[in-house]
């Protein structure tokens, strides 16, 4: 949501007011995109990762605040649960190897808050959804302690006007010859959103890039997530292999049946076209979202522009924070100076740092050579076959049929190995990714779409196996967690894991 926001009830004449205002920083943006006002001195990325806290047991440990305080590191914050924290790297060159210091920072950085988090007997954990998660554990009182969230809360349930429905249907079961799961539930909290802990990746672009590196990125998204799926597991019950897809589609949904049914636009949107601009997309926002926190700054954007400034476009920024796109428009100002940012949400945290390297490796490798071809991509796909992908991959894995411009419906290791994994170096070549970093973190990619096996699949067979052995389902989660963290902190790529006891 990016800033603090009051908890003030709010009126009609703050909604109208911050209607106004976000049309004139609508204006605002137009002019800077018109006179090319952005900084791209170089390509940079930047990244987050949402971690989750659990006690001895592997169970939820709602102690954020306790942990934040003795890691004392600026680069973490709170995230929306008790059981939540975020680390925030700072951008840097994709050039080199950037990405080699950057996966040693990341595991040195985690390590030292893994220890400082044992202190409050707790530890971290990189995973897509935590699945030993309650239902008790979606109250409200467990939202974290900062204003913003408990405003959050308050704003899209009122827009909806009832409990947060949760229906998700599963694939099929871990064990042979069982039916597939299914999750029906209420929640009066969107703590469910707390269930899913994400992976975002930021590319800082030039402005006439932006609409080519966000179709690419949108196009590649039911392959990224087929391939570094991670979330299996929801109350209990296994359910898509990235669940945390349709969980967090459904955790903020302000929509009640009756809008669903009309084809009002959830505020976790895939989009529905393929774009020539990055004003197409804050455009939508603005046309189709009505404001949650229409919370007005003291700025006016056309005063600041006109007087040589840059404006901070707060109410626009604001806005933005309240649409979660799986690939999101972002526009920052860092020292006076505004840029533009994608900004990748589909992949599931974890299993370790070095795949999760090789996921943002291959990420922005493939992405950049989609953004350079001679004939777009987008020119050859509808932007329904991007999103059928996405939701196809989410449920089904690395067992997904995609489909592909030249190839058909093709399984996401097959399209990946025939197709993407050779783009992708290509693509980290043109970005100037020395030859060091792009082999270990492409081949684990390779490795990984050989051996057939995500984090979801490793999860699935564990607890199959603990299950076989006589092990009742909560039993199983518990200890499959257990030896997850011992393997995530051994940090070899997932697809090596063992499955054993």
């Amino acid at each position: 949501m990016g800033t603090d926001v009051s908890s003030r009830t709010f009126t009609r004449e703050d909604r109208q007011r911050y209607r106004e205002r976000m049309q004139r920083c609508m204006d605002a943006l137009g002019t800077m995109l018109v006179e090319d006002s952005f900084s791209f001195p170089r390509q940079q990325m930047g990244l987050e990762i949402e971690l989750n806290l659990v006690d001895g047991a592997c169970r939820p440990a709602m102690a954020n605040s306790e942990v934040l305080e003795k890691i004392d590191d600026p680069s973490f914050t709170l995230e929306l649960g008790q059981h939540n924290l975020e680390v925030n790297v700072p951008p840097r060159e994709l050039a080199g190897n950037e990405t080699l210091d950057l996966e040693r920072e990341l595991v040195s950085t985690l390590s030292s808050a893994d220890d400082k988090a044992h202190d409050a007997g707790t530890s971290i954990v990189m995973i897509g959804v935590l699945p030993t998660l309650r239902q008790e554990h979606f109250e409200r009182r467990w939202l974290s302690n900062q204003p913003r969230y408990a405003v959050l809360n308050d704003r899209i349930l009122a827009e909806r006007g009832e409990e947060v429905a949760l229906s998700i249907s599963g694939e099929l079961s871990p064990l042979p010859g069982r039916t597939g799961e299914k999750l029906a539930g209420y929640a009066e909290s969107i703590m469910p959103e707390a269930a899913c802990t994400s992976v975002q990746l930021h590319l800082q672009v030039a402005p006439d890039d932006f609409a080519a590196h966000w179709n690419a990125a949108q196009a590649l998204a039911g392959v990224q997530v087929a391939i570094a799926a991670n979330s299996p597991f929801l109350l209990g019950r296994a359910l898509w292999h990235e669940t945390r897809i349709p969980l967090f589609l459904q955790a903020t949904d302000t929509r009640t049946q009756e809008l669903k049914n009309q084809g009002v636009r959830p505020r976790v949107w895939f989009g529905e076209r393929w774009i020539t601009s990055i004003f197409d997309l804050f455009e939508e926002n603005v046309r189709y979202f009505p404001a949650l926190l229409p919370e007005t700054g003291d700025e006016d954007p056309l005063d600041v522009l006109g007087s040589g400034g840059t404006p901070s476009l707060t109410e626009l920024r604001l806005h933005n924070g309240t649409v979660w796109r799986w690939n999101r428009p972002v526009y920052d100002v860092v020292d006076g100076v505004p840029h533009l940012r994608v900004e990748n949400r589909v992949l599931p945290a974890g299993p370790t740092v070095l795949d999760t390297m090789a996921n943002a490796a291959f990420f922005y490798g493939a992405q950049r050579a989609l953004t350079t071809s001679e004939r777009p991509l987008w020119s050859q796909m509808s932007f329904h076959a991007a999103e059928e992908n996405l939701y196809a991959g989410s449920r089904h894995g690395m067992g997904a049929q995609l489909y592909w411009p030249g190839i058909g419906w093709v399984p996401p290791d097959e399209l990946v190995l025939r197709r993407l994994l050779p783009l992708a170096h290509e693509g980290l070549r043109d970005c100037g990714v020395s030859d060091e970093a792009r082999e270990r973190y492409l081949g684990v990619i390779e490795a990984r779409c050989l051996a057939r096996r995500t984090g979801s699949q490793w999860q699935r067979e564990t607890v199959a196996m603990l299950e076989a052995r006589g092990a009742d389902r909560d039993t199983a989660l518990s200890a499959m967690l257990a030896r997850y963290v011992e393997l995530m902190h051994g940090g070899e790529p997932v697809h090596t894991w063992p499955v054993t006891p």
